[in-house]
């Protein structure tokens, strides 16, 4: 048996709306279905969603970090951040290749945003 992709990615939330307002709202994900407590966003051209699920997190910053290719990493930055991201390192490019940067989002949980680097 082996991995054949990957489906989801869920995040615990303390308050979905919140949330919402940085992955639908600052960062444009589509929301696909609300169920109870948990709410599904479309990641575009991916198949992925991201399923925000409202129940007590438990973030930390050396935990799974989710990157999401963007167009601009500075806007989409600060756009996260009036969202109520925090910045961890803020854009920059990075050997590998991208410009980058490291974020959490309003629960903790690291999140980078990354575009090819020019």
């Amino acid at each position: 048996m082996t991995v054949r992709g990957l489906r989801r990615i869920i995040v615990s939330v303390a308050d979905r709306e919140r949330a919402l307002a940085l992955y639908r709202d600052a960062l444009g994900l589509t929301e696909k279905y609300s169920a109870g407590e948990m709410v599904g966003l479309a990641v575009p051209d991916s198949g992925v969603e991201l399923l925000l699920h409202e129940r007590p997190p438990t973030p930390g910053l050396a935990g799974v970090a989710v990157s999401f290719l963007v167009s601009d990493v500075d806007a989409a930055t600060a756009a996260a951040v009036k969202a109520g991201a925090q910045v961890v390192d803020a854009p920059a490019d990075q050997p590998w290749g991208e410009r980058q940067s490291v974020l959490t989002d309003p629960d903790g949980h690291v999140i980078c945003l990354v575009t090819p680097a020019a």
